[in-house]
């Protein structure tokens, strides 16, 4: 390996660099599915009933 020379180019060049397109759009739609299932959650009656209550709760607190 003594006086061999690196390729020409971008340094790096031939490893894997980043995300190809279709990780693009398996990490988007994975993205979207947490963010509806996040979303069924919060907008569901028990937690919205809890920051109901916490809020009520913070709103009647002497101060």
């Amino acid at each position: 390996m003594l006086g061999r020379r690196a390729p020409a180019g971008r340094p790096g060049r031939g490893r894997d660099a980043g995300m190809t397109t279709s990780e693009y759009a398996m990490g988007t739609i994975a993205a979207c599915a947490f963010a509806a299932v996040l979303y069924k959650v919060v907008t569901s009656d028990v937690v919205s009933a809890g920051l109901e209550s916490v809020i009520g709760r913070a709103l009647d607190a002497p101060f």
